[in-house]
């Protein structure tokens, strides 16, 4: 009982005043300086009545002893006013410090905008306010599209200095009402309470906010250009709490950045739904590339002219164990926005070249490279080393580079290219005509062949601006002396229209599906196409048929 009474007085002390030992400075300071004011009171009339009385003639001089007590009050009383100014002092300055690590740990130090964690707090309650006043809030979340670029390119500081001028133009457009807040990099939130019956006034504020921000900006001495993609989620369509609100308005961010950027989505349940198939897609991907479920499938790719079949372009297909094939659009936008696309990609090849090295020397293989490939500096060693260790020749291997890849950084594409076409690999300019169809690409880096959309070729006979477009494009490669692989040959009739245009080579549907590696065997085997040389008269048509 004694120990346990002891325990229960240890725990009280530790945030009580003890009753002795313990006592606060300032408390004591307090104490004797009352004291020493009472003191000199009582001491200080009668030592002055002494001392008028000695003067008058009337009494002795005053006693010594009250006048030095007097002179000891008088002293105490100054120390005991100086403690109390120092504590006084030091009282406000740490008053002042705390207001400081307060506003620390509620504000974004560059903008001066809430940060998350206030976000949260400030929001639940402008949540309980707006239910109370039977309205609603809505929520915001912006993120700067490219703004990596812009760090990268021109440094951390003139990144600073844009996110201050996006936040200038923020405040400048939402309401003075409104809860603005830096989530974090390049992640912004608004927050505003509004008539639910009156959508329309939020979709007014985002669509001003998109056609700012995608408008050039001043920052750093700099001229730059950026967007957003802006996600809006409101309370009262099953988002009631401040981090449901966030987490909706997070996931519509997303949608709209999927969408292509540059654009708002209001949040919807369906989001939602595609993006835990999402999530669920990522999982899997971060076990199915080393698990080798990721594999390449070949199309065919086949003169006009003569039928031949010339190579094939490598695709990914995802055999999944228990979903069968997952199509790459599936899976390949996963891949980039995650980073493992890289790993993705130089897995295909591995066992592409594998697969390809002991086919007929004529036979090439063209494979696509992503955008976020090309800003890989080391890019061209790696496909090299992968060309080395599978045997496969450098001669055999066409690589595709879309237009849109080569503006983040044309130097760098410049100088990959350039170490691919010393070791013997060609280059395909893909997709041309979708992108921004610059000539200057071209003449800057050394392509040796142009893919057509296959949306330009699919409607080749029936859109006459699409059989513009497709003659135009086969026109400049005739000059340019680059030969045109058509994409999407559909049918006969298209193949018959593409090579009387002039088109060197065609793919598509029409000469078969992709193939697997065990499908692509079998059938360059029907075609003694295996170490051995292709025969003339047989063409892919009529082997395909004939295998059917």
């Amino acid at each position: 009982m004694g120990t346990d009474r002891q325990f229960a007085y240890g725990h009280r002390d530790a945030d009580a005043t003890p009753p002795t030992g313990g006592v606060r400075p300032e408390t004591l300071t307090g104490a004797i300086s009352i004291a020493a004011i009472l003191l000199f009171v009582g001491i200080a009339s009668t030592v002055v009545s002494q001392t008028v009385g000695h003067y008058l003639g009337t009494r002795g001089r005053a006693d010594e002893i009250l006048v030095i007590a007097l002179l000891l009050n008088v002293a105490l009383i100054l120390i005991g006013w100086r403690r109390h100014s120092n504590l006084a002092a030091e009282v406000r300055e740490r008053a002042d410090a705390e207001a400081r690590a307060r506003t620390l740990a509620a504000r974004d130090p560059l903008t001066g905008f809430h940060n998350r964690r206030s976000l949260a707090d400030e929001g639940a309650a402008l949540i309980f306010d707006a239910t109370r006043r039977h309205k609603a809030v809505a929520l915001m979340m912006l993120d700067l599209d490219h703004f990596k670029s812009v760090n990268d390119i021109h440094g951390h500081a003139t990144g600073d200095a844009l996110l201050c001028a996006v936040a200038r133009e923020m405040a400048a457009i939402a309401p003075p009402t409104a809860l603005l807040a830096r989530l974090g990099g390049d992640e912004f939130a608004i927050a505003m309470i509004f008539d639910p019956t009156a959508p329309d006034v939020i979709e007014r504020v985002a669509e001003r906010l998109v056609q700012r921000l995608a408008a050039p900006f001043e920052a750093d001495g700099q001229k730059l250009h950026i967007s957003c993609s802006l996600g809006i989620a409101r309370s009262d369509f099953g988002a009631a709490t401040a981090e449901a609100l966030m987490r909706a308005g997070d996931i519509a961010m997303y949608a709209a950045k999927k969408s292509g950027r540059n654009r708002m989505a209001w949040f919807d349940q369906s989001m939602e739904r595609e993006l835990r198939v999402r999530n669920e897609l990522e999982q899997g991907l971060r076990t199915a590339i080393p698990g080798g479920q990721i594999v390449p499938y070949f199309e065919q790719q086949v003169d006009l002219a003569t039928g031949q079949l010339t190579g094939f372009e490598v695709l990914a297909r995802w055999e999944h164990p228990t979903r069968g094939i997952i199509a790459p659009d599936q899976f390949i936008p996963i891949a980039e926005e995650t980073g493992m696309i890289a790993e993705l990609s130089l897995s295909i090849m591995r066992q592409a070249f594998t697969c390809a090295r002991d086919w007929d020397a004529a036979l090439t293989l063209s494979v696509n490279i992503s955008p976020w490939q090309l800003r890989d500096p080391w890019l061209a060693q790696k496909i090299i080393k992968t060309l080395t260790e599978t045997g496969f020749p450098a001669s055999r291997l066409e690589i595709e580079i879309t237009e849109s890849a080569l503006f983040d950084n044309l130097p760098l594409a410049q100088s990959i290219t350039g170490s691919l076409k010393n070791q013997g690999v060609r280059l395909a300019l893909d997709d041309f005509g979708t992108g921004y169809s610059s000539l200057a690409h071209l003449r800057a880096l050394p392509f040796d062949r142009i893919k057509i959309d296959k949306s330009f070729v699919t409607s080749v006979n029936e859109a006459p601006d699409s059989v513009a477009i497709v003659t135009a494009i086969v026109r400049l490669g005739e000059s340019l002396n680059l030969p045109v692989t058509a994409e999407g040959v559909e049918d006969a009739a298209i193949a018959e229209r593409l090579a009387a245009m002039g088109c060197a080579k065609g793919q598509g549907w029409h000469y078969g599906k992709p193939l697997s590696m065990i499908g692509v065997r079998k059938h360059l085997a029907e075609r003694h196409m295996i170490g051995g040389v292709q025969p003339n008269n047989v063409s892919p048509i009529t082997s395909r048929r004939r295998a059917g």
